[in-house]
């Protein structure tokens, strides 16, 4: 059967109230077939904005019971493979890291069907073997940010996630494998501090970071890597190095990160067209991908009928729902 072009996708929007149950709104657009998943996305930070080198490009928004994403998602094909990418920041770099609705981008995603999303993401480096310059996967997950929506569940349902290893081992074994055809040096692992921004560190709280071991800082993994990890997509994170934070004297600016950036998006770009080379190819398979198993609490009976129906999307494989 030929997939029509044009859908119309009515997704849950904010409830009125308890009683009245979800709102619906619809959004057309042309899109591919449901059936079609698109299993790949990137969300793309600080100076990447967009993916020249996707072809035949849907633009494909999206209303979530968590409010608006970023941006609209661009939906084409690298390389003979389906991929969905979301400026972060949105096109023109206007949202701030502490004003991001995390929980609309992620579950946007899933939406989507996305199992594996890489984060590009720039960031200050807090050691001198990380060089402005270089490029970064880490393994480890500092949290200093505050005021956050840090989940998609509450409201009535709880679930405690496992997060010892914030980041999936298998896709960021394929970043690091990526990236060595950039040429640039490519560090395995590191400890990524994230702070709520808009300002960059101060020296004494980048001097306290240091003392704690930590070798990366940027403004946004938090809460992306959690909020994948609830909604069992798998999620590394390649770091691109852009500056020594303020510990190393000279004082951080816009103007530094940028003008390191416009060299590595470019590699970060080959980066990811060789990892959904590798992605589309291998049978792989992400831990990540079973993380709610025995992580919801509250029995499905007890959860509000609106809240349940908020959830539906990250909990339809563990509880029962009569449509």
């Amino acid at each position: 059967m030929k997939c029509p072009e044009n859908l119309t996708v009515k997704v849950p929007g904010e409830p009125r109230d308890a009683e009245a149950g979800p709102t619906f709104s619809s959004s057309t657009f042309t899109f591919f077939c449901t059936k079609m998943a698109v299993e790949i996305g990137v969300i793309g930070g600080s100076g990447m904005y967009d993916m020249p080198e996707l072809t035949n490009v849907k633009s494909v928004k999206l209303e979530t019971p968590y409010g608006d994403p970023s941006d609209e998602y661009k939906v084409g094909t690298l390389n003979g493979v389906q991929v969905a990418f979301l400026s972060r920041h949105a096109s023109g770099h206007k949202i701030m890291p502490s004003e991001l609705n995390a929980r609309a981008n992620i579950w946007g995603f899933k939406k989507l069907g996305v199992k594996w999303l890489v984060s590009v993401s720039a960031c200050g480096s807090l050691q001198e073997k990380y060089a402005p310059g270089d490029m970064a996967v880490p393994d480890g997950l500092f949290d200093r940010t505050s005021g956050r929506a840090l989940s998609f569940f509450g409201d009535g349902v709880v679930a405690h996630t496992t997060f010892a290893d914030p980041f999936c081992p298998v896709l960021s074994n394929v970043l690091l494998e990526s990236a060595k055809i950039t040429g640039k040096t490519v560090h395995k692992g590191g400890g990524l501090v994230v702070i709520n921004g808009p300002r960059f560190s101060t020296r004494t709280e980048s001097n306290m970071f240091r003392s704690w071991g930590l070798d990366l800082i940027n403004m946004t993994t938090v809460p992306e890597a959690q909020l994948a990890v609830e909604a069992e997509i798998s999620y590394a994170v390649l770091n691109c190095v852009t500056d020594y934070d303020c510990w190393k004297d000279e004082d951080v600016s816009v103007e530094m990160v940028i003008a390191t950036l416009t060299g590595n998006v470019k590699a970060a770009q080959n980066v990811i067209k060789a990892a959904v080379s590798t992605l589309s190819t291998k049978t792989l398979v992400s831990p990540k991908w079973e993380a709610l198993a025995g992580a919801i609490m509250t029995k499905q009976e007890l959860v509000p009928k609106v809240t349940q129906t908020r959830v539906r999307l990250i909990t339809e494989k563990y509880w029962t729902y009569a449509d």
